[in-house]
C-alpha cells in the first residue's frame, strides 16, 4: 500500500510573535519492512532564520526551525509519499506475564527500542490506582500478554466515549479517565498507564490514520487526522505490538508512523517557545490519499 500525506498546521497569533524557536516531528518515520518513505517536504512560512534537520533519541525525525523576525503566523506544510507493509501479526500463544518479567529481568539494552525504557513514569503517565484496578478488572492476567493487550484495548474502548470538546492538550489521563472521555491522546495515555500497572513496557505512538468515507460517500480533504495509538513490548520472542484503543483494534495498514516515544511530551507535532502577547489560534488538517 502506498499513500501521499499531507499536513497543514497553522498558528495565528493575536499579536505579532518572534524570538521564536520550535522543533517539528511531523515526517512519517522510516522502519525496516514496513514503512518506507520515497519522496518528502517539509516548508514553513516565514521562512525560518535557521533550519537543522537531525533525529532523536528515540529515532524520530526532528526538524528544528528558529524565527527572530515579528510575524502574525506560522504554517508548517508537510507532504510525503510511503509505502507500508503490514507490521507483525499478534501470535496468540506467546509469553506471559511471568515470561514478560524473566525477559525483561535479562535485558542489557539501553537502545531507543528497549523496554526499559518504557515500564516507568514519564511527564504525562503517572501511575494512577483507579486505572490500575481496571486493567486488573478487565484482562485475564493468566494469558498471554499479547491477548491480555488487545483484552485491556476493547475494555478501554467500550469504557470510554470519544469526545473532542470534554479535553484538551494538557488533560492528564486520571481526569479524562474520570469522565470517561476524551481523544486519542487520551486513549492512549491511559491505556499505556494500565499496561505499565501490569508490568507490560508501553509507550506512545504519534502518527497518521486513513479515514474512510461511509458506504457510496466521497472522501472529503482534509477529513483524516494526525492520530495516536500504543505500543507494548510482549517479550523477547514476540516484540512490540501496536494497538488502536481509539478504534479497538490491531495496528495495519491504515496507520502510518510519525514518532515513537513514551508519551506525547515525547512525540508532539510541534514544540518549542516564542516571545508574544495574547492568545493563538491553531489549526490542522490532514489528507491521505492512496497511490494507485
Amino acid at each position: 500500500m502506498r499513500y501521499d500525506i499531507r499536513l497543514t498546521i497553522s498558528h495565528r497569533y493575536a499579536q505579532a510573535a518572534g524570538n521564536g524557536r520550535h522543533a517539528l516531528r511531523v515526517l512519517p518515520r522510516e522502519i525496516a519492512n514496513r514503512q518506507h518513505l520515497t519522496a518528502h517536504l517539509i516548508d514553513i512560512f516565514p521562512p525560518p532564520d535557521n533550519r537543522h534537520d537531525s533525529v532523536d533519541f528515540f529515532g524520530n525525525a526532528v526538524c528544528s526551525v528558529t524565527h527572530s523576525e515579528q510575524h502574525q503566523k506560522m504554517v508548517i506544510r508537510m507532504s510525503a509519499r510511503v509505502g507500508v507493509m503490514a507490521p507483525a501479526g499478534h501470535h496468540s500463544g506467546g509469553s506471559g506475564l511471568g515470561q514478560l518479567a524473566l525477559d525483561l529481568s535479562r535485558s542489557r539494552d539501553l537502545g531507543p527500542a528497549s523496554p526499559l525504557h518504557f515500564l516507568g513514569p514519564a511527564p504525562r503517565l503517572l501511575p494512577n490506582a483507579d486505572i490500575a484496578r481496571f486493567a486488573r478488572d478487565t484482562c485475564d492476567l493468566s494469558a498471554p500478554v499479547t491477548d491480555i493487550i488487545c483484552q485491556l484495548g476493547l475494555a478501554l474502548h467500550g469504557a470510554m466515549t470519544f469526545d473532542a470538546t470534554a479535553t484538551d492538550v494538557d488533560t492528564d489521563a486520571a481526569e479524562a479517565f474520570s469522565k470517561r472521555r476524551g481523544v486519542c491522546q487520551d486513549f492512549s495515555h491511559i491505556m499505556i498507564i494500565a499496561l505499565q500497572s501490569l508490568g507490560i513496557p508501553s509507550g506512545y505512538v504519534s502518527g497518521f490514520l486513513r479515514t474512510l468515507p461511509p458506504p457510496g460517500g466521497v472522501k472529503l480533504e482534509g477529513v483524516d487526522a494526525m492520530h495516536a495509538w500504543v505500543r507494548a513490548w510482549c517479550g523477547a520472542a514476540q516484540g512490540w505490538v501496536e494497538y488502536d484503543p481509539t478504534n479497538a483494534t490491531l495496528v495495519g495498514t491504515d496507520h502510518i508512523v510519525v514518532a515513537f516515544g513514551r508519551d506525547y511530551s515525547d512525540v508532539s507535532p510541534v514544540i518549542g517557545h516564542l516571545r508574544s502577547s495574547g492568545a493563538q489560534v491553531n489549526s490542522q488538517a490532514v489528507d491521505m490519499a492512496v497511490v494507485d
